[in-house]
């Protein structure tokens, strides 16, 4: 019955108390071969392997494997290209351009790099990350 239950996502014991894996538990992956099309939003890390087409806006990091092919808006913490991205850009942290990497659009993070034989047309804004408040001072 336990097995029955994880089959559909309802085994608490291997799940969360509400029934749904943590977001950094569960990794979403477009696989090789699939063509997805519209809007994702969520947690967690997304490997693209497969194509895909629309707004991806994601509190974790985007990976596009070197077979993905992404026409995308693309909002994330992270986002990592191995493969080809057109669109536009914004990661908290950083965008990498790996060497099988191509890359046609806007760029805004506080991080950016592009390996030796990734292919970049871009418009690039980068800007510090916000720094983090200063507790207020006590006087005695």
């Amino acid at each position: 019955m336990r097995r029955l239950l994880a089959f559909f996502g309802l085994d608490l014991g291997i799940f969360g108390g509400d029934g749904r894996r943590a977001p950094q538990d569960s990794p979403t992956t477009i696989g090789v071969g699939m063509k997805m099309k519209g809007e994702i939003r969520g947690e967690g890390p997304l490997t693209v392997l497969g194509e895909f087409e629309g707004d991806i806006v994601l509190d974790g990091t985007v990976h596009v494997g070197t077979e993905g092919r992404v026409d995308a808006n693309i909002t994330a913490r992270a986002i990592v290209v191995g493969g080809v991205v057109r669109g536009n850009l914004s990661a908290d942290t950083r965008v990498e351009i790996l060497p099988t990497g191509a890359l046609t659009g806007t760029v805004k993070s506080s991080s950016f790099a592009a390996a030796d034989g990734a292919s970049v047309k871009s418009e690039l804004w980068l800007e510090r990350p916000e720094p983090a408040p200063r507790p207020a001072e006590v006087r005695g």
